[in-house]
């Protein structure tokens, strides 16, 4: 009776249209799934770049957002399923609409006011380049940005880069991300 009762019944198909753009992340010094080069890399653990973080732009961000974020994490290292986090940026203001060539530096004078770095994986704040180990198949390294539903998150000096992504994630509204690849 009721498998008759809801083939008869007329059904209402009804299109929305949303004029909104999709949240975007992008980098005019690394193009999606192409080799990041050699300056962005981390010079150290014989790696020779120059640690120089590249520039990240974003656009069309969720009109709710009060912060952004930005996480920069290798899944691929070979740290027991861990992954590495080679950037970790909070409390950006929403005015932000990208972070310049160089931000990256251990004292964070070029990043917007009151955006804060956490520690890498490589255990200090700042940009830490891609730098897998020599033979390995070129790493992934995935650049997300955050839009947040909160102006600030609260964070302790010491706060690692895993509880701050845990931190980004329970606040997170939207993210945009892309991929560059490193290998030596």
């Amino acid at each position: 009776m009721i498998k008759h009762l809801l083939l008869a019944t007329p059904v209402v198909v009804m299109s929305l249209t949303v004029n909104a753009q999709s949240f975007e992340a992008s980098s005019a010094d690394i193009q999606p799934n192409a080799s990041i080069a050699q300056k962005f890399a981390f010079n150290g653990f014989g790696c020779t770049g120059e640690n120089l973080s590249p520039e990240i732009s974003w656009k069309n961000p969720p009109a709710a957002a009060k912060s952004f974020a930005l996480m920069v994490h290798d899944p691929d290292a070979p740290t027991g399923g861990a992954g590495f986090w080679h950037w970790v940026v909070v409390n950006i203001p929403t005015t932000s609409s990208g972070l310049v060539q160089g931000a990256g530096t251990a004292n964070g004078r070029a990043l917007p006011a009151g955006a804060r770095q956490i520690n890498t994986d490589f255990g200090v704040p700042g940009w830490g380049g891609p730098c897998p180990p020599a033979g390995d198949k070129p790493h992934h390294y995935n650049f997300t940005i955050y839009a947040l539903s909160v102006d600030k998150l609260e964070l302790s000096p010491n706060t690692s880069a895993a509880l701050t992504g845990f931190m980004v994630n329970m606040n997170a509204i939207s993210k945009a991300s892309f991929t560059g690849q490193y290998g030596r």
